[in-house]
């Protein structure tokens, strides 16, 4: 059995441009459809919007796989990137839409019981908390948790220095929870 000082030996360095053969992107589909369509949805709500950049954000990746610069980032904060320039463009180009009036949890006609109606009262919390974020803020938030992405991936998906990144993150972070608590105090009140 080899050491893992042998290993370490024989692993070869991945060059700086390396093709994301089709295995790696079924792998990356795998492994990030759900979030990139997680992170569309909370940036743009609306699930519609959302699966088409999901689908863009893939289909671009994809055209340029044999391009990726592997010392700009991993596939997945590339992908990201792609996914958060595709969500702004539907942003400018779209008119706002009527939301519906009940979450879409309570449209399916589960059961909802008091924990689950507390559940679903914390999430409406935080998704007008975000909503009330300005862009700039909110999706940095949502990069960094649907996305997962790590403070230098969320630089380079934002094109900003990695503590101009953790910065913002902290600033937003920190506005959200206020917006947060603002909106259970006005609810305490009413």
């Amino acid at each position: 059995m080899p050491s893992s000082d042998d290993t370490e030996q024989r692993a070869e360095p991945m060059p700086e441009r390396a093709k994301l053969d089709e295995e790696a992107f079924d792998r990356l589909f795998r492994e990030s459809a759900a979030d990139v369509h997680g992170y569309a949805i909370s940036l743009l709500g609306n699930r519609a919007a959302a699966e088409d950049v999901t689908a863009l954000a893939f289909e671009r990746l994809y055209r340029a796989r044999a391009r990726l610069d592997h010392s700009r980032g991993a596939p997945r904060a590339w992908l990201f990137a792609i996914a958060r320039n595709a969500a702004l463009d539907e942003l400018r180009r779209r008119t706002r839409q009527p939301q519906s009036e009940l979450p879409e949890e309570m449209h399916d006609g589960g059961d909802v019981g008091e924990d689950a109606f507390e559940q679903l009262a914390r999430r409406a919390t935080v998704r007008d908390a975000l909503a009330a974020l300005p862009l700039r803020e909110r999706e940095v938030v949502l990069l960094k948790f649907h996305g997962q992405l790590s403070n230098s991936e969320l630089a380079k998906a934002l094109d900003v220095s990695e503590s101009n990144a953790g910065t913002r993150l902290h600033r937003a972070l920190t506005r959200l929870r206020e917006k947060c608590n603002g909106l259970e105090r006005e609810e305490e009140i009413a």
